[in-house]
């Protein structure tokens, strides 16, 4: 099976370009999630200035939005857990309560955890990983009784090395039972990996897509994978897949702020037709979507998969 047989790129990408704020110098790695029978979105916007925030958007089909063009304004009952920058975010509904996790920048980068139930009103709950940290993303329902996160460990730079880890908590506040989940493998994901969008709950597993990154001569690449996690025990990989889903082939994913980058962090899923939708960030300049039956993309992990796992 040919990748492009799985994943079928919007042909009006990219749907989302900086002039959608302005002063904005590039808009990318944002997360999106169903609201009151239309769509919010938590977006990183990197302004003119150097600084990237999160700002709050909304759409009716999912592909045209409206960005609000001022930063979310993030509200906290302590003055030490503070907002002060914000990128790569994911929101994940759990119980009807939607929750914000992004890269912090709390003395370094680490992850923020913030709560909301309107996208009027939004409320810190913590820090709950230190610096260094990135690409931190929840599981849509409790684990053995525990919240539950994937996250990267980092470095203070771009971070030349990365595994998936896999953690829980009691009250999304104290975060501990930290278990590896995988790590670079080679080819297309030999420098380092971080978890994508929110895990999805199919019968086979939970389906983690995330981003694979591999060095060459001009630069470094970003694509696109997936891999089936048990359900019970999700630092247990089933699957994984030795070929990427999605790598850099178009203009705008190729040239940008940070060339050659498939980045994918947010997937809407249709129960009725099984199609999901899979935006990522596109040389970290904008935002593409792109296509797929989830059960081509499970039939694509379960054949084209590594011998052995992770």
């Amino acid at each position: 099976m040919a990748n492009e047989t799985v994943f079928q790129r919007y042909p009006r990408n990219p749907i989302i370009t900086p002039e959608a704020v302005p002063g904005a110098n590039s808009i990318f790695n944002s997360a999106v999630i169903p609201f009151d029978d239309r769509c919010a979105g938590i977006f990183r916007v990197d302004m003119n200035h150097g600084a990237p925030q999160l700002h709050l958007g909304w759409s009716d089909d999912a592909l045209r939005w409206r960005i609000n063009p001022d930063p979310i304004q993030f509200q906290s009952d302590d003055p030490d857990l503070c907002y002060s920058s914000g990128y790569d975010p994911r929101v994940t509904d759990i119980g009807g309560a939607y929750y914000i996790t992004w890269c912090n920048d709390y003395h370094g980068p680490g992850i923020g955890l913030a709560e909301t139930k309107d996208f009027k009103s939004f409320h810190m709950i913590s820090n709950p990983l230190p610096p260094f940290n990135r690409n931190a993303v929840l599981f849509p329902r409790k684990i053995g009784g525990a919240y539950a996160m994937l996250h990267r460990p980092s470095d203070p730079g771009h971070t030349p090395f990365g595994d998936i880890f896999y953690c829980t908590s009691p009250d999304l506040v104290h975060w501990g039972n930290h278990r590896w989940v995988l790590g670079p493998r080679g080819g297309w994901q030999s420098m380092k990996v971080g978890a994508g969008p929110v895990p999805i709950e199919t019968p086979e597993g939970w389906l983690m897509i995330y981003h694979g990154v591999k060095l060459t001569c001009s630069g470094y690449i970003y694509s696109a994978g997936a891999a089936l996690l048990d359900l019970d025990e999700p630092w247990k990989v089933r699957r994984r897949t030795r070929r990427y889903l999605l790598a850099p082939t178009e203009a705008y994913e190729r040239v940008g702020d940070v060339p050659n980058v498939v980045f994918p962090i947010a997937t809407l899923l249709d129960d009725a037709t099984g199609r999901l939708a899979l935006y990522y960030g596109c040389a970290d300049t904008c935002i593409g979507v792109a296509y797929a039956q989830l059960e081509a993309v499970i039939a694509f992990i379960k054949a084209n998969s590594f011998e052995d796992n992770p």
